[in-house]
């Protein structure tokens, strides 16, 4: 087709005879307009708009001054489509089969299509559900909605950790977990763990129930293991951190944070605490059963841990290493 380049007026360009264009196509206009008045300089009109070669020449062959029509997309519809193969009365027996059980689908009707010496594949079977659903003819049983979710427990004491919270010296923030311990079938203890953040000190006490009272126990062996004063503790919404050991720590004048439901990895450093003792003490020791001989091992445990380990998170000192190290360097900044 030949294209005529003579000059159109723009109204008429824009109006279309009375129709009105669609965003893309006057942008498209604006190419050609701009091709028009540069002297048809295609390379330039291509930097203009960041338009590829192939692109500006395709629509400048459909283009045509009194017939906008060719800037519009194209339909991409195949021509001819491919047209349902099964029989009506095989869409008639999906549809009863379907209907009889609402839940069930292409898998388990080709069964029941087979048990009626119909010999079909699941892929039909499927293409006919949807066929069935597009025209209407089959929908859908509503869902029951989930039971309503239960307002969360107000904490008479503890509260979510304020942005404000500051962890920079050991103590500021201590997290305290629980590892459930199967040594033998049968035989289930609870682990408390706390990690100090900066100072990656661990605390370790099995007991044989994750309850409040097991933790508010667990709090005095904290303090008494820990070689600095602790100020907040962080604990998720278990059951075990409420009630006796909610109490404890308002009694000690302890602050207690409590994590949002389903966010474990705001707890990071004492769930990566939970994987090394498994890894490092208890899949390569022979633990005894006895739970005071258990808290025996796991008291040598914690003093190899915080006294000889090495750590790559505290440039591979040991957590006792880091504190003296810590204080020492806090006594002269005191100094100057």
């Amino acid at each position: 087709m030949q294209i005529c380049h003579g000059k159109v007026p723009r109204a008429r360009q824009l109006a279309g005879a009375g129709v009105e264009r669609s965003r893309a196509a006057r942008a498209r206009l604006q190419w050609m307009d701009f091709y028009r008045t540069h002297g048809q300089n295609a390379a330039l009109t291509c930097r203009r708009f960041g338009l590829s070669r192939q692109t500006f020449y395709r629509w400048q062959r459909r283009y045509h001054p009194e017939d906008l029509t060719p800037l519009e997309d194209r339909s991409h519809r195949p021509h001819r489509r491919r047209q349902p193969t099964w029989s009506p009365q095989l869409a008639e027996q999906v549809l009863r089969l379907r209907r009889q059980y609402p839940r069930w689908g292409k898998d388990k009707l080709v069964v029941l299509l087979h048990r009626e010496g119909c010999q079909v594949s699941t892929s039909m079977v499927g293409r006919i559900l949807t066929r069935l659903k597009q025209r209407g003819r089959l929908r859908e049983p509503p869902r029951l909605r989930g039971a309503p979710r239960r307002p969360p427990r107000r904490r008479p004491y503890a509260v979510r950790k304020p942005r404000d919270w500051r962890v920079e010296q050991p103590g500021d923030l201590i997290q305290v977990d629980t590892l459930e311990l199967r040594l033998l079938p049968g035989v289930v203890f609870k682990q408390f763990t706390a990690r100090d953040v900066v100072s990656r000190w661990d605390v370790l006490e099995a007991h044989r129930r994750a309850t409040a009272p097991a933790a508010a126990r667990f709090l005095d062996t904290l303090q008494q293991r820990l070689p600095f004063p602790a100020r907040a503790l962080q604990v998720d919404g278990g059951s075990e951190f409420a009630a006796e050991f909610e109490q404890a720590c308002r009694d000690r004048g302890l602050r207690l944070f409590v994590l949002p439901p389903r966010s474990p990895k705001l707890n990071g450093a004492v769930e990566r605490a939970q994987r090394t003792h498994t890894e490092e003490f208890y899949e390569v020791t022979a633990c005894s059963l006895p739970l005071a001989q258990l808290n025996q091992d796991l008291r040598a445990w914690e003093q190899v841990y915080n006294t000889v380990r090495p750590h790559q998170a505290l440039g591979y000192l040991t957590p006792q290493q880091f504190l003296r190290r810590w204080e020492s360097q806090r006594k002269e900044l005191e100094c100057h």
